[in-house]
């Protein structure tokens, strides 16, 4: 896995923006809070990665940017255009340009159809008389390395997993694209067709001008895939920014515990110490902070007070009322009060001095 992140860039376009999304399921239980009041940006040529344990919400979020089924609340916007405000026609002649590429790729695949036909999906679901099919689908199998003619007539039982998601992969592209969501793409695959997988999103992605927000436990996986990074715990978002700055000094306890977990040579497995309880239910998730249950340095107030996402450094947020680094404030603040001291540490000397002369 090769890829390298390409630097944070303000400039660079807002393709998909979700804010305030929130999903609420009705179960015989009652209200099941999946998301809750989350902020994303996709932005062209870079791929933001979610991650969070499992029932955390990430799925969710993926379905509610497409509107399979829409959030409860919270608008999302396509190029600026607001997705609710839709009719039903209008907003099935932009679903081509909001692609999804599954975590299990044969189950994804018609097992009836052949490679070529399964490629051509998008184009037979929206079809344009100015399109050249055939053209189309050899362009998208070479794109991702599975020659037309070695393997056009092929069923998915015909193939292997890393092949099988790679056909998903251009089927998702034969649509052209602004949007790729990848939901654990590569969790069912060995290592070897996840290297291949991941650096065939990557240089996509880059290529094709594509805004991807790629799922995934895998921390490992998110280091070489994705440019930036949301954790996400219990429907919330704990912090987000570039991936190497986050992953190299999380701010939210929450962050560090999922390093923390990660196996070590020499460590027993589990023996973090960091996460000791599993997480809350969602049906009935904890006040304030929906960390706090696990969290070692959790007081009153994460109890009472929603945390709110606070800059750390330009690009990046933390929502923790004791973050791990010092936030863009708490910085200044201390800068301030350095710069302060010292002014009065000099006044008071030379006051001191003079007096004593």
């Amino acid at each position: 896995m090769t890829a390298t992140p390409t630097s944070p860039d303000a400039d660079t376009p807002v393709v998909l923006r979700a804010t305030g999304l929130s999903v609420v399921h009705r179960t015989r239980s009652g209200p099941l809070h999946a998301v809750s009041g989350v902020d994303v940006e996709l932005r062209e040529r870079r791929t933001l990665a979610l991650v969070g344990e499992s029932g955390s919400g990430k799925s969710s979020i993926a379905k509610a940017l497409l509107r399979l089924p829409p959030p409860t609340t919270g608008t999302v916007t396509l190029d600026g255009t607001d997705l609710a405000a839709l009719s039903p026609r209008a907003l099935r002649a932009l679903r081509p340009r909001m692609q999804m590429v599954f975590q299990d790729p044969v189950s994804s695949l018609n097992p009836r159809r052949t490679v070529r036909d399964l490629v051509a999906e998008p184009l037979d679901a929206h079809p344009d008389p100015s399109v050249d099919r055939t053209a189309v689908v050899e362009q998208q199998l070479e794109a991702v390395g599975l020659p037309v003619a070695l393997f056009g007539d092929r069923r998915p039982s015909q193939l292997s997993g890393g092949q099988a998601q790679r056909v998903a992969i251009a089927r998702a592209l034969a649509a052209e694209p602004r949007v790729l969501i990848a939901d654990e793409a590569v969790s069912a695959l060995d290592v070897s067709a996840q290297a291949t997988v991941l650096n065939l999103l990557r240089r996509l992605t880059e290529e094709r001008g594509l805004a991807s927000l790629f799922i995934s436990h895998d921390l490992g996986v998110v280091r070489a895939v994705s440019d930036d990074v949301a954790v996400l715990h219990l429907g919330r978002l704990c912090e987000q920014g570039p991936t190497e700055e986050v992953l190299a000094a999380p701010a939210h306890p929450y962050t560090a515990a999922l390093l923390a977990a990660v196996p070590e040579p020499g460590r027993p497995l589990g023996d973090s110490g960091l996460l000791p309880a599993d997480p809350p239910s969602p049906l009935d998730p904890p006040s304030g902070c929906r960390f706090r249950t696990r969290c070692p340095f959790a007081d009153e107030r994460c109890a009472s007070e929603v945390p709110a996402q606070r800059e750390v450094t330009p690009g990046r947020t933390v929502a923790c009322h004791r973050p791990l680094v010092p936030t863009v404030g708490e910085a200044v603040g201390e800068a301030v009060g350095e710069t302060v001291g010292k002014a009065v540490g000099e006044a008071v000397g030379k006051a001191v001095g003079t007096t004593n002369g």
